[in-house]
């Protein structure tokens, strides 16, 4: 085993004289009194190691001995991962004792003496490969796939699978032979590096089918694709982190992985309290049971907040081979590209915008190309579903983490001050916006077969709407209410219509939290039927009365079950309204 000693101490940096061979990335473990502390080796210089420690740098003195461990930053995958709080590192939480996480504190990441039912899905002879399934265990409402490592290479015959029968985490399910006749063990556990994309599927497909949040601003007009990436930037106070637990609690993913990267603790213990008490409005069970929180937050190590992201990804990369859709929520990138600032700071790297190190645009594309929806060997699909926040110093959407996101993500989710001092929430900006899957011939065909003909088309007129709706807003705002046409205060009330009637969301109602897409295609076709009538006032006062009455109307919908009596006779009362305005045309004369 190579060994070595501190030379010194910067920060969380650690400069390391090592005796013998040692690589980047590597794990080494620092004394520190009675305890080992876990380090990352990420530049080599000759015989020179320096090393992130994943811990407080206080208690290590110069001349502290190191262990190298030859292996790199893994992940422990089995059953057992789902309800877990981890740190950054996979430590369980909910196992260290104390109100607070001493240092060096870790704990095991699966249960060791828990049991679970195995069934078989393979059979003796089967020729079987990495992320072959050779059977499940049933962990909360999931079927636990049990797979080949994912580290094996080439083709393995079965030559024994247990029956159904009760068996422990270490316990042998299965045994297969190599090409060279060697019999190999597995079990329910295995390892994987972090920082290395989880294979074991046959090919990377291009998203096309649209992932339901059940919020309508993304679903109808910006829609995230299943196996997409998206980020949601914003200023302070904004909603970012309300909106992404929206979107964990409504949608319809099988498996939720949560990553609180540098966030406030707070708002990370509001996740711990509310979620097990939560039902998932898809499966009908705890929303927990479905939920893995990886937990970093701004009081807890800073270099532990880059290796929160990757065991994130890794544990989503691993439910994705299973055949399962898996969410995948960041909560906040910024942070992690600070840890990497500090990092190549202390290291006294050429620094790039910001002081932000040059290679963090190729860094993040990384993170983001592991992300996709993906056929496993049985030909069945998984797939990962990324989104980030970004929060940007005083809200410039110009600054590197959030342009070099804005690359590599498909869907951009702009994140409003104006709307949020307005209290329209979500404050999301539809027209600043946008998401580039509309422009995909496999989500047009998607479309056009699973929600209507000529969808994409339906997102563009109401777009529209909400583009002159903008622009008559402001002519109105600088000339004053008399001064602009009539036709001015009706494009601007037909958007605010829109932005009512689709765009806006209560949380705290429990219809219209979450709109199925029957229900969302429903709606937009109405609120387009409403907006293609030919109107005429004789002053905008008129014009503020009558969009008023049919925006409460149309907002009593939404808080009605779809289809409902309270649903159709608001509806009814809608449409007969705009009947008697046109009604009124025509007696008047008026075409």
């Amino acid at each position: 085993m190579t060994r070595g000693n501190v030379t010194g101490v910067i920060a969380n940096l650690l400069l390391i004289k090592v005796e013998g061979a040692t690589t980047q990335n590597e794990i080494c473990l620092v004394q520190a009194a009675d305890k080992l502390l876990k380090a990352e080796v990420i530049l080599v210089q000759k015989n020179i190691a320096s090393a992130q420690l994943f811990e407080s740098s206080s208690s290590i003195q110069i001349g502290a001995e190191v262990q190298f461990t030859g292996r790199m930053l893994e992940v422990e995958l089995g059953p057992g991962i789902l309800s877990k709080k981890y740190d950054g590192l996979q430590s369980d939480l909910e196992k260290m004792s104390g109100t607070f996480i001493e240092i060096g504190d870790s704990t095991p990441a699966l249960d060791n003496d828990a049991k679970y039912e195995f069934t078989p899905l393979a059979v003796e002879n089967d020729v079987v490969k990495a992320g072959s399934w050779l059977g499940f265990v049933m962990e909360n409402n999931i079927e636990h796939k049990i797979m080949v490592p994912f580290s094996w290479k080439g083709d393995y015959k079965v030559t024994w699978i247990a029956t159904k029968q009760t068996c422990g985490l270490h316990d042998v399910v299965a045994k297969v032979k190599d090409n060279q006749g060697n019999e190999l063990e597995i079990s329910m556990v295995q390892q994987w590096p972090v920082k290395v994309p989880l294979t074991g599927f046959v090919e990377k497909l291009r998203p096309g089918k649209i992932f339901h949040t059940g919020l309508r601003v993304i679903d109808t007009l910006n829609p995230m694709m299943e196996g997409g990436t998206g980020y949601i930037p914003g200023p302070f106070g904004t909603g970012k982190t309300v909106l992404q637990q929206a979107i964990a609690k409504n949608s319809e993913a099988d498996v939720l992985v949560i990553v609180a990267c540098g966030e406030r603790a707070n708002e990370v213990v509001e996740i711990f309290s509310e979620f097990p008490n939560l039902i998932d409005p898809v499966t009908g069970h705890k929303l927990d049971a479905k939920t893995t929180i990886i937990c970093n937050t701004s009081n807890m190590p800073v270099a532990a907040r880059e290796a929160s992201v990757y065991v994130g990804m890794t544990i989503a990369e691993y439910y994705r081979c299973m055949g399962l859709k898996v969410l995948l929520l960041a909560d906040s990138t910024s942070r992690w590209a600070q840890a990497l600032r500090e990092m190549s700071n202390r290291l006294e790297e050429l620094p790039g915008q910001d002081a932000f190190p040059v290679e963090l645009p190729s860094t993040i594309a990384n993170f983001y190309s592991r992300t996709g929806i993906v056929k496993l060997n049985n030909g069945k699909l998984g797939s990962v579903t990324f989104i980030g926040t970004i929060s940007p110093a005083g809200g410039n959407f110009k600054e590197p983490v959030t342009e070099s996101t804005s690359k590599v993500a498909q869907c951009f989710y702009a994140l409003s001050q104006k709307r949020a001092d307005s209290k329209r929430y979500p404050a999301i900006d539809p027209l600043a916006s946008y998401s580039k899957y509309i422009d995909y011939p496999e989500f047009e065909s998607y479309s056009d077969v699973n929600i209507q003909h000529g969808w994409v088309e339906e997102i563009n007129k109401v777009k529209e709407y909400l583009k002159i709706g903008l622009e008559a807003r402001d002519q109105i705002n600088i000339l004053g209410d008399d001064a602009v046409p009539i036709s001015y205060h009706i494009n601007f009330w037909k958007s605010e219509l829109i932005d009512f009637g689709i765009i806006q969301q209560n949380s705290f109602d429990d219809i219209d939290m979450r709109t199925e897409m029957e229900r969302q295609q429903y709606m937009l076709n109405f609120m387009l039927e409403i907006c293609a009538v030919e109107y005429q006032f004789e002053e905008f006062e008129e014009v503020r009365d009558f969009f008023k009455n049919i925006i409460n109307l149309v907002s009593q919908m939404n808080f009605s079950e779809f289809s409902s009596s309270d649903f159709k006779e608001n509806e009814e009362q809608a449409r007969k309204t705009i009947l008697e305005k046109t009604k009124n045309y025509e007696s008047q004369g008026v075409s």
